[in-house]
């Protein structure tokens, strides 16, 4: 709503060139400025310059400064039920070799769904990235090292992928699911714990292998690629375990944090309710790099140990209980650098880190491809590198690329499909960032908060901002009537109307919008509610079919009813055969009247047509006659809009009309 009357008023502006000059367009010409430099200061939160966040529109920030709340995201991640299974010795040996000795580890973590819900809405897919008050940060290669112990380099997480599940897991596993643990290329993660949780003593090795291989599945499909599903798997990975000595050389950290950033990319968006992948991995980067909702440390001495999850085992109580999504919100909106711990891991003693990871914490500066089957991300260090002790400087444009989706057919190698994904990452130690000595950061700082999305939340409640729109809006409109129209010629004419029509315009959508509490029961029926599991996003005017005049079962005795009409000026009248004009708004006080939340229903409007209705008594809207205001042209009376004004007639109006 606001959006749209902001779009109206500067429609209002652009018609201010075609007046003469006076006392009272001097008023007016005040008036707008005042409003539209405070529309821009005070409720733009950017970006100025959309170069770089170029979909701000999908962004879930976009719906909440729209007053669009979605609630705390649903986190999917399974770890609790992990130590239900039972490894032997020779199982933990070949878990180890395959690369996933610490990640097994790691301690089921409480999730904060609130304080990750307000990080996903401060990241953005374009440069995979978090973009806070202070500039860019983001996971890197680095952390992963360090927080998961996964092995940071070695051959992509790519392979075969799989519709069905039978033939690979009788191949993998020794044995098949039933149809009801399967859901396409996916398995039931509770089939597996049902079935392998613990061998038996004394299996033979290939039993044994078996059962790791199920094991292993399992722990990747709960932690580090869980999906929005919420109890199921890929078997995709199987193939993978094939050999553990093999599996050891793969990048599991890359990929884990490639299959991350696909997940945070696609919670960001405003029609997402739900969140998968390594959210232990985020909490605890957040708790490390960010003073915002990190909980007391626990002193048990395990908490020093490797990997650094390790620090936040268990469940938090304290000052991070019933926090919601709005309080991270504005903590996180008014972030200051003292609150950013940028090298948290400049004093861990290096000796506690196994040779492979440290080796290869070089990595978190390479500007390089993640890879995790079909999900290549990213991983842009050179846009965060304070993370790494160095000055930032204005970070290279971001090369937009496709995000490719797994392919339905089985059977399907994505190695041929991604070839310069691949190739990216086999140059990873070609393309390790490193920055002068001499760089000036304020450039960079300048440069950041012209492109970046400065606010999520309104500084100003939203009710406030109606109210602050409502009164401006009135003040154009006293002032538009009051503009003496003599001596004008017929563009200067045209021009005058098209600011009062559309000044009163944005006054009666604003007045439909305070009727949105009077709404009967049967109405709130057909309210498009969009339905999120158990959360929904309630868009205000938005989804409500219009109502006609000359419908009996809603409009009855509507000529009874009192319309709040506003004279149109006296000189106006000169170039009007009919001198009996009002310009006329529905009164606020009867739910009964025309809402205009936004466009017709097309399906109501064709149905309408099929039927040979006149559809004229459809009520408009501001957004349907700005292309017509913005060229001068006519606006068809069919659509029970202004017509043109050539030669100083006005059509009959409908609903909201200037009444002739």
């Amino acid at each position: 709503m606001l959006h749209r009357t902001s779009k109206s008023i500067l429609l209002i502006c652009g018609f201010l060139p075609a007046y003469h000059d006076g006392s009272e367009l001097a008023s007016l010409i005040s008036i707008l400025l005042l409003l539209a430099a405070m529309d821009f200061y005070t409720t733009n939160p950017g970006p100025i310059d959309d170069s770089v966040l170029y979909d701000q529109e999908k962004h879930v920030s976009s719906a909440v400064w729209e007053g669009q709340e979605r609630g705390a995201l649903r986190c999917h991640e399974h770890t609790s039920k992990l130590d239900q299974w039972t490894l032997t010795s020779k199982q933990i040996e070949l878990v180890n070799k395959a690369g996933f000795g610490y990640l097994r580890l790691i301690p089921a973590i409480s999730l904060d769904n609130p304080l990750i819900s307000a990080l996903v809405e401060r990241w953005r897919r374009e440069t995979n990235t978090f973009h806070f008050t202070v500039g860019e940060m983001s996971v890197t290669l680095e952390d992963v090292g360090y927080l998961l112990g996964l092995p940071i380099d070695g051959e992509p997480v790519i392979g075969v992928t799989y519709t069905t599940c039978d033939a690979v897991c009788m191949k993998f596993l020794g044995r098949t699911p039933d149809s009801g643990s399967t859901s396409g290329g996916m398995v039931k993660l509770s089939w597996l714990k049902e079935t392998f949780s613990r061998c038996p003593e004394g299996a033979p090795l290939d039993d044994i292998e078996c059962h790791t291989r199920a094991y292993l599945l399992y722990l990747v499909g709960s932690t580090v690629f869980s999906t929005t599903t919420g109890n199921k798997v890929p078997v995709m990975y199987l193939p993978l375990f094939e050999n553990f000595d093999q599996a050891g050389r793969y990048a599991w950290g890359a990929a884990a944090l490639s299959f991350l950033y696909r997940a945070l990319g696609n919670a960001s968006l405003r029609s997402q309710s739900t969140i998968s992948g390594c959210l232990t991995l985020l909490q605890c980067w957040s708790y490390f790099r960010l003073n915002i909702g990190r909980p007391r440390l626990n002193h048990d001495p395990t908490h020093d140990r490797f990997p650094l999850v390790f620090r936040w085992k268990g469940k938090h109580t304290g000052p991070t209980t019933n926090r919601d999504v709005a309080f991270y919100r504005k903590a996180l909106d008014s972030l200051k650098p003292s609150e950013v711990e940028w090298c948290p891991y400049i004093n861990i003693n290096d000796a506690i880190l196994p040779e492979d990871i440290r080796d290869n914490l070089i990595l978190g500066r390479s500007n390089t491809m993640l890879i995790c089957f079909d999900k290549a991300e990213r991983h842009l260090p050179d846009r965060c590198l304070r993370q790494f002790g160095l000055r930032q400087p204005i970070p290279l444009d971001v090369q937009q690329w496709e995000r490719k989706s797994r392919g339905v057919d089985g059977g399907v190698d994505l190695s041929g499909k991604m070839e310069t994904e691949l190739s990216e990452w086999s140059d990873r130690l070609l393309r390790v960032v490193d920055v002068d000595e001499d760089v000036e950061e304020s450039e960079y700082l300048h440069w950041y908060l012209k492109i970046t999305r400065k606010l999520v939340g309104r500084p100003i409640p939203i009710s406030s901002e109606f109210q602050r729109m409502n009164a401006a809006l009135r003040d154009i409109a006293n002032v538009a009537d009051m503009v003496s129209t003599h001596g004008m010629d017929d563009q200067q004419m045209h021009a005058v109307t098209r600011i009062r029509y559309l000044a009163h315009e944005c006054l009666r959508d604003q007045i439909g919008n305070t009727m949105i509490a009077d709404i009967t029961d049967s109405d709130q029926n057909e309210v498009d509610k969009k339905i999120r599991g158990k959360e929904r996003i309630r868009r205000k005017g938005m989804g409500i079919k219009r109502r006609r005049k000359d419908d009996p079962e809603q409009f009855q005795s509507t000529s009874s009813q009192q319309q709040f009409c506003i004279p149109a000026s006296m000189d106006m009248m000169d170039h009007i055969e009919n001198n009996e004009v009002e310009i006329c708004l529905p009164p606020p006080d009867d739910s009964q009247l025309c809402y205009i939340p936004g466009k017709v229903d097309e399906t109501h409007r064709i149905s309408a047509a099929t039927n040979g209705i006149d559809d004229s008594g459809f009520c408009p809207t501001v957004e349907e006659v700005d292309d017509n205001l913005l060229s001068g042209g006519a606006v068809s009376d069919h659509g029970g809009m202004v017509s043109s004004l050539e030669n100083g007639d006005m059509a009959q109006q409908n609903d909201y009309s200037v009444l002739v």
